[in-house]
């Protein structure tokens, strides 16, 4: 398995398919967690999907340092990271250069087996604010430079998935 970035609404079904891939695919699962228990709700979220996911996988909470834990990845690991938007949120909340970023990330990729979630932000309306349009254009800018470097692409819509790239 190589790299497969999974795009999609929210709840349009991305990540249950990203962890049925995981779960299919030769070695152990691991998740790649980008967001962080910042409030109650968030951490009532993070604990019924980690219960979801069972005791066959391994999680590393990676809200920042994603290439890290990428590189840090065992051989016989097929990673899922969710999400990429999620990340991307904290790196612009850390005032952290998001295409610096993106580059190191994609520079992790080769020899992994890893499959990436991430939000399609840019088919809804153009948001009021300079901070939301700054995160709608990064956001739409890491998606293709993912998309560029992955060998597949799907995009996910009513659970359904839709080939963009790969077989």
């Amino acid at each position: 398995m190589a790299t497969t970035l999974i795009l999609g609404g929210a709840r349009s079904g991305k990540t249950r398919l990203a962890l049925q891939r995981a779960e299919a695919a030769p070695g152990r699962p691991v998740m790649i967690a980008t967001a962080e228990a910042l409030d109650p709700e968030m951490a009532e979220r993070i604990a019924r999907h980690r219960a979801e996911r069972g005791p066959a996988w391994r999680t590393v909470e990676a809200p920042l340092a994603l290439a890290e834990a990428l590189e840090a990845l065992a051989t016989d690991e097929v990673a899922v990271v969710d999400c990429l938007t999620l990340w991307l949120s904290n790196l612009m909340h850390a005032e952290r250069d998001p295409e610096a970023e993106t580059v190191r990330l994609i520079a992790a990729l080769p020899g992994r087996a890893v499959i990436l979630v991430a939000n399609e932000v840019g088919l809804g309306i153009v948001p009021q604010t300079p901070l939301g349009r700054r995160f709608r254009d990064a956001a739409g800018r890491m998606n293709q430079a993912v998309a560029a470097a992955a060998e597949q692409v799907l995009f996910v819509a009513a659970g359904l998935p839709l080939v963009l790239k790969g077989a």
